[in-house]
């Protein structure tokens, strides 16, 4: 990033739901049955799940959705745009999702990443997240 651009990250908003699709799209992140308008917008606005977004030059560069469910902090999207990437944006994203799980209470985090992306994989273990052997998920679409 140039001196003169500033990273925020802040709560997604409604308005910024198109954006954030498109931004998936960019970044090619795997579609799945809730990247969808309704689906984001149930998120944002009537779940326990925070959706952030990153903004450089009022432009959403990154999103990260997290969520604790009272058990442990889960993170989900961690996405960023190609042309953003390795300027710390995720790590700016994990840090804050970090500390609103923390403040909620959660004492373990988890973190869903695709493993045929070697780049996401190779992130999340730099930022100290290990694979866990002993666990498998195991999801059904409805």
């Amino acid at each position: 990033m140039s001196s003169e651009a500033v990273l925020s990250i802040r709560p997604c908003r409604l308005e910024d739901i198109d954006a954030v699709l498109e931004l998936w799209r960019q970044a090619e992140a795997t579609p799945t049955v809730t990247d969808n308008a309704e689906d984001l917008r149930r998120a944002i606005a009537d779940s326990p799940a925070l959706v952030l977004v990153a903004e450089v030059q009022c432009q959403i560069v990154g999103s990260i959705i997290d969520t604790f469910d009272g058990w442990r902090g889960n993170i989900y999207r961690l996405v960023v745009h190609p042309n953003r990437r390795r300027q710390g944006i995720a790590r700016a994203l994990v840090t804050e999702a970090e500390k609103t799980l923390t403040q909620q209470g959660a004492k373990r985090i988890t973190a869903l990443v695709e493993k045929d992306h070697p780049r996401a994989m190779a992130f999340w273990e730099a930022v100290g997240y290990r694979v866990d052997e002993r666990i498998v998920r195991r999801v059904r679409n409805i």
